[in-house]
């Protein structure tokens, strides 16, 4: 016969309650941060300090890159069509992919096997690294996680590193993260730096989340940026208007961030 109820683990939702990972919702508001309570709805339990400090840098580093990525341009392009946000943010989300927002899976993967590549064999993570790039240029790969078209030298990967080994939060997936890099830089002559999707890989096996899950941070911070970009393509661009894969730049300039509270 078939199953005629099932069971998720989520949320429990009952007349005048709802309940996300076992905890009521109107405790939640208020007094954890939107970042950390991903990491609960995603991982099952809160965040300590460290690990949800680093997740809310992790959704920060990818909320938006201008108006030039897939996403940004698929989303602009169906709003100037006349479709409402909901429907023009869909569609940039439905760009997250291999080659967008993709690469944190991908990266993942490659991190998961090298440390358990590094603990099957006691090789350092450098020994490694160097076997990864070997193999990836042996079979004409390019290793997901590496490499910019635009930066060289990402702020958000610099950033985002520093605050996990502030938080004593790197261990063997950042090293051979990093390992890999300076591998690269080795056998090809030039540098292809860890980029943010490399960085963000990096950190969520650390915090052991499974790979299965990597695209999925990056479709819910990009989420954020794609609205604003729907937003001001309904209000301030005229439709049906011819969008270039460039674009310019009218927002506020650079400004220094006061110290906030948390």
């Amino acid at each position: 016969m078939p199953e005629t109820s099932w069971s998720q683990p989520i949320t429990q939702v009952a007349p005048n309650m709802i309940a996300v990972r076992g905890y009521r919702i109107e405790d939640l508001m208020g007094q954890v941060p939107f970042s950390h309570v991903v990491y609960l709805v995603l991982k099952g339990e809160l965040p300590t300090p460290a690990q949800g400090r680093i997740m809310d840098a992790l959704l920060v580093s990818s909320v938006d890159h201008g108006a030039t990525p897939p996403s940004a341009l698929a989303a602009r392009t169906v709003a100037s069509g006349g479709a409402p946000l909901t429907t023009a943010v869909a569609a940039g989300i439905m760009t997250i992919n291999r080659h967008h927002g993709g690469a944190i899976e991908g990266c993942m993967r490659v991190l998961l096997e090298g440390v358990a590549r590094q603990r099957e064999t006691a090789l350092s993570a450098a020994e490694v690294a160097r076997t990864i790039v070997a193999e990836a240029r042996a079979a004409g790969q390019r290793l997901p996680g590496y490499g910019h078209r635009l930066h060289t030298a990402d702020p958000r990967t610099a950033r985002l590193l520093a605050l996990v080994a502030e938080e004593g939060l790197a261990g063997a997936y950042v090293a051979l993260a990093q390992a890999i890099a300076a591998a690269i830089a080795e056998a090809s002559g030039k540098a292809l730096p860890l980029n943010v999707d490399g960085a963000i890989a990096a950190v969520l096996c650390e915090l052991d989340f499974p790979l299965e899950m990597g695209n999925g941070f990056f479709a819910i911070a990009r989420t954020v940026g794609l609205t604003a970009h729907v937003f001001d393509e309904i209000t301030s661009q005229r439709p049906m208007r011819p969008i270039e894969p460039t674009s310019g730049y009218n927002g506020p300039e650079l400004r220094p961030l006061e110290r906030r509270d948390p």
